[in-house]
């Protein structure tokens, strides 16, 4: 199959008008214009493997030939080039816009007399020969048609030789046993085609294998294979060490000595008199002002009197950067000459550098808030931290925030969409896990585990609704086994809102809805968390991402237990339910799992596009009981916005066919559900630089766990349906809104500036006008205007 497509120049015959002005300008972007007389534009290759016998992996043994073929030929679309025509404009020049159209998009025409077909077909018969087709033979055959010229190659071929044997070293040696020991875990199999690349990626396994059993000196090259293929299409393989391998190569060493220097500088010479501190064998520099010694070595996993092993240096090198408290980290190992060999061990003396950051630091930012509820408006944050408070690398941030937030609505006079906050909290981050009475240190860990302290207070006034007073208290940990995989738990996050002031005109609302009088009343959270993430985003040469993150919460069970065991008393709530509580105050008791799996394919082959395929699939769900029958408020899910189904307004879908009335107060907080199901797909392609275009289109809905009579929902005809918003597994789909739009995304790599336009396709409810409350409903029909789209400017991608 070719590496490139064949191209045909455009032929003219004789004709008139129109027809002669579009086959001159054909001609012209063909190419075919530009070249040289007697010279013929190259288009291209194909390649072609002949065998007597079927050819194992056909298809990518015929990709890796056409990968040899050069030159590439000039760019094109659909048999034009319009890069050679830019290029025939600036022909000549030094200035002008001639010149800058050739230098910025033109070509120079690829012609057949700079293919050198001898040079390609010994590289074919090179990869050929690494893949085990010994003694073939290549030929190439120029083709013409008009100006253009391909060139087809064909590769003959036998059947590929095969492993028979493989041979480890048979030396009674220390590097050959050693060697020997890894035979189990070989890439060489017997009766596997022969081929170089699995070769050197032996002896690359290899050299792996002996760096971690302290062969520090060791290296690939000292590894040599000797290949018999005498044999009737089969080959035997020998490994060997090298004779001409260095001696000290050739012994594995142990770490006599492991220093670590926290306040390391090229600059500084004054360490070099120091006397250091010595703590469990380690030789520590400066002192413990800065940093105490257990926090390092918690870090370190290099340990003294220990045999060298590469993957405890590197690990050794991440853990330190983790801390977030230096830097630069390097180390440097050197033979330690005041020791001799022994039992046939070298020494080595290691020497961990570390260059610290300012501990303390004072940050300012300016904000553009832009939440998921829909508010969006300017807000700030001053951040104070310190990187070793305790000195332990314990990082003590501090944080002081303000916003002013607003969410226009046409049309409506829905009260409380102007919001002003203002917080402070408090964060310390430990590096290690503190799990008395066991010490884990995941020590095949390449990232610094942490445990966490945090306590916050916000203070909330919505304009015309309400006031709300916000604690929050959590204990919790983090930590990474992969570079993708993150987990979290919290045993501890605790959340109380006071509801404060209420104006007249909220208190109506939750009065005329015990649902959402309920919502705000439980708002006493004693909650515990677990969270898995597995991301490959950090994967960045993959072309298939996967995002995957999965979390259950929970709230009230302990403590429900608690008084029930107790004998409490239950109190009885103003809607007649009854309930425990806690200090005077009821708690909440609910179960959530949340679920997100996002998928990223890059469309084009290179890492470094911004093409890609974007999807994302959200399924959300909480369950409140015993000594709760709603979830709280700010536990709830809503949908529509910006980063959701960008052609509806904030909280303005759901639950299920429920449409608030278009006059009601309550429609921004009744809009709100138990059940979340919500499904992305958004193709996003580069335009200029720092400029993305996208297409995309949302699909999403909440439901009700239990039922609400008070947001009473309709089926496509008007007709009271009796579900009230609650979850029907036959008729979710038939609910779902669904909306479609473009997008422009402004990147700067620091900052992302979104601009979309979605259009609604399918409404969940019916498109008639409600007026009127409770069971006394009129409905209108209303006209639905697509030539206005829903405009959304947000900050970052929606996923």
């Amino acid at each position: 199959m070719s590496a490139f497509r064949r191209l045909y120049s455009v032929s003219l015959t004789p004709l008139r008008g129109l027809t002669v002005l579009v086959g001159l300008l054909a001609a012209g972007c063909s190419g075919t214009k530009f070249i040289p007389e007697n010279a013929r534009l190259y288009t291209g290759g194909t390649v072609q493997v002949k065998s007597p016998a079927p050819v194992p992996n056909e298809a990518v043994l015929t990709t890796e030939l056409e990968g040899v073929l050069t030159p590439k030929p000039n760019a094109s679309i659909l048999g034009l080039r319009p890069k050679l025509y830019f290029w025939h404009l600036g022909e000549g020049k030094t200035k002008g816009l001639g010149h800058w159209l050739a230098d910025k998009y033109g070509e120079k025409p690829v012609l057949l007399s700079e293919v050198d077909t001898q040079k390609v077909k010994k590289l074919m018969v090179n990869r050929l020969t690494n893949r085990g087709y010994f003694k073939p033979g290549v030929g190439s055959k120029v083709q013409v048609k008009g100006r253009t010229a391909t060139v087809d190659y064909t590769a003959f071929v036998d059947r590929p030789y095969l492993i028979k044997e493989i041979h480890f070293p048979e030396r009674d040696t220390l590097i050959d046993r050693a060697i020997r020991a890894t035979q189990a875990q070989t890439l060489l199999k017997a009766g596997d085609p022969y081929n170089l690349q699995t070769l050197v990626n032996e002896r690359t396994r290899i050299d792996g294998v002996l760096k971690n059993q302290g062969y520090y000196y060791f290296a690939p090259d000292y590894l040599l294979f000797e290949v018999d293929s005498t044999l009737d299409n089969q080959v035997n393989i020998y490994l060997k060490v090298k004779g001409s391998v260095p001696r000290r190569a050739a012994q594995p060493y142990v770490l006599s000595r492991v220093a670590l220097n926290t306040d390391y500088s090229l600059s500084d010479t004054a360490s070099l008199g120091r006397k250091p501190i010595i703590y469990q064998k380690y030789r520590y520099f400066p002192d413990e002002v800065m940093f105490k010694a257990k926090a390092i070595t918690n870090a370190t996993f290099l340990y003294p009197d220990s045999v060298y092993r590469r993957r405890r240096s590197d690990q050794t090198l991440s853990r330190l950067m983790s801390l977030g408290t230096f830097k630069f980290v390097d180390i440097h190992f050197r033979p330690d000459r005041s020791v001799a060999d022994s039992a046939g061990y070298g020494h080595l003396v290691s020497n961990v550098r570390m260059t610290q950051v300012p501990k303390k630091s004072l940050r300012a930012e300016v904000l553009l808030v832009s939440k998921s509820n829909g508010f969006v408006g300017p807000g700030f944050r001053l951040q104070f931290r310190n990187r070793s408070a305790l000195r332990g690398a314990e990082q003590l941030l501090v944080n002081v925030t303000g916003a002013f937030e607003n969410q226009t609505r046409a049309n409506t006079n829905t009260i409380g969409l102007t919001s002003y906050e203002l917080g402070a909290d408090a964060q310390l981050l430990v590096p290690r896990l503190i799990t008395p009475p066991f010490d884990i240190r995941l020590v095949n860990s390449d990232f610094q585990p942490r445990t966490s302290f945090g306590a916050g207070y916000k203070y909330i006034q919505r304009l015309e609704a309400f006031q709300e007073d916000v604690f929050n208290l959590n204990y919790g940990y983090t930590w990474k086994t992969r570079l993708t995989n993150e987990q979290e738990l919290r045993p501890i996050d605790l959340q109380y809102i006071r509801l404060g002031t209420v104006s007249d005109q909220f208190q109506d609302l939750l009065d005329s809805s015990p649902f959402l009088a309920n919502s705000f009343r439980q708002q006493f959270i004693l909650g515990s968390s677990y969270r898995y993430t597995y991301n490959q985003q950090a994967l960045e040469q993959r072309r298939n991402q996967i995002y995957f993150s999965g979390g259950v919460e929970g709230s009230g069970n302990l403590a429900y237990l608690l008084n029930s065991l107790a004998g409490q008393t239950k109190v009885t709530n103003p809607d007649g339910s009854q309930a425990y509580r806690v200090l005077k105050q009821q708690f909440s008791q609910y179960t959530k799992v949340d679920l997100e799996l996002r998928n990223y394919f890059r469309t084009s082959a290179d890492p470094t596009s911004g093409n890609k395929l974007a999807t994302r699939l959200l399924i959300g769900a909480g369950v409140p009981y015993l000594n709760s029958n709603v979830l709280p408020y700010l536990k709830q899910y809503g949908v529509g916005g910006p980063n959701s189904v960008r052609a509806f307004q904030a909280r303005g879908v759901g639950p299920g066919t429920y449409r608030a009335p278009a006059a009601s107060e309550t429609q921004f907080y009744d809009q709100v559900g138990d059940i979340r199901i919500e499904a992305n797909v958004e193709y996003r392609q580069d335009l200029f630089p720092y400029v993305k275009g996208a297409l995309f289109m949302d699909a999403g809905n909440i439901w009700l766990v239990n039922n609400d009579p008070s947001r009473m929902t309709v089926d496509a005809s008007g007709t009271a349906d009796g579900r009230n918003g609650q979850f029907t597994f036959s008729r979710f789909l038939q609910e779902m809104a669904v909306g479609a739009g473009a997008g422009l995304r402004i990147d700067a790599q620091v900052l992302v500036i979104r601009l979309d336009a979605a259009y609604p396709l399918r409404f969940p409810y019916s498109t008639n006008e409600i007026r009127g409350t409770g069971n006394e409903v009129i409905y209108e029909a209303q006209k639905i205007n697509l030539a206005s789209p829903r405009l959304n400017i947000a900050i970052g991608y929606p996923f």
